[in-house]
């Protein structure tokens, strides 16, 4: 099964100087990225929210849209966009996998958008990102997995002896806690294999919106080791 809570998760050391090393709640954060790249960086892109001065700086003049909205305006049409569908779920017309794909889009493009969301409908968005939803999720990783768009990594019988060295692939250089499944017993489902991971991405936002965890600063892991 999976990790279940903090208490099993596994604290481990820096492996390298971080890219973005040193962040303290509240205080400033360096961002290198410019262009293109920080558009493609779901952790710091802010999409249309980014200022006048901002685009000047970060080389994004002409890259978005010239008008300007907050991330207050962006988070009403967010909502506005899932109140919609919520009620097109109660009539029958969506599922609430629409409503996962729809938040998961989100968290792709601005995470920041994303945690604030979740974190304002945490009791309501929860059973989406999580259980009972996740089950269905689980289920159906192998059609909804998206290339590198969780963070997550993956360790079989094939990586034995080479899993520490293979940790320096992952793109962030601090972690703070690892959530990890073994694909079994995933919410009574059976062995699930690779496709347990999507139980750790759950878990992975519930840690970030309910518990403060840093979204880089996690990583979720599945061990595909047989059963």
């Amino acid at each position: 099964g999976e990790a279940a809570g903090a208490g099993s998760a596994t604290r481990v050391a820096s492996k390298a100087p971080a890219r973005y090393s040193g962040y303290k709640r509240g205080r400033p954060l360096r961002v290198f990225s410019k262009g293109t790249g920080l558009l493609q960086d779901a952790l710091y892109n802010k999409g249309v929210a980014f200022s006048h001065a901002e685009r000047e700086r970060l080389g994004l003049r002409g890259l978005v849209p010239p008008r300007h909205y907050d991330l207050k305006t962006q988070y009403a049409r967010i909502m506005k966009r899932y109140r919609a569908l919520e009620e097109e779920v109660q009539k029958g017309h969506a599922t609430v996998l629409d409503q996962w794909q729809l938040l998961q889009g989100l968290k792709h493009r601005n995470r920041v958008m994303y945690y604030l969301a979740l974190m304002k409908n945490f009791q309501t968005m929860a059973p989406i990102v999580y259980t009972p939803t996740i089950g269905d999720i689980c289920l159906n990783w192998s059609n909804l997995w998206v290339p590198g768009r969780h963070k997550e990594m993956y360790f079989s019988m094939r990586d034995k002896g080479e899993m520490a060295s293979m940790v320096y692939n992952y793109p962030t250089a601090e972690v703070d806690l690892i959530v990890v499944t073994d694909g079994s017993r995933v919410l009574g489902l059976g062995d699930l294999g690779v496709n347990g991971a999507a139980i750790c991405i759950g878990k992975m936002d519930l840690y970030i919106a309910g518990a403060g965890f840093y979204p880089s600063r996690i990583l979720p892991a599945c061990l595909d080791l047989g059963t």
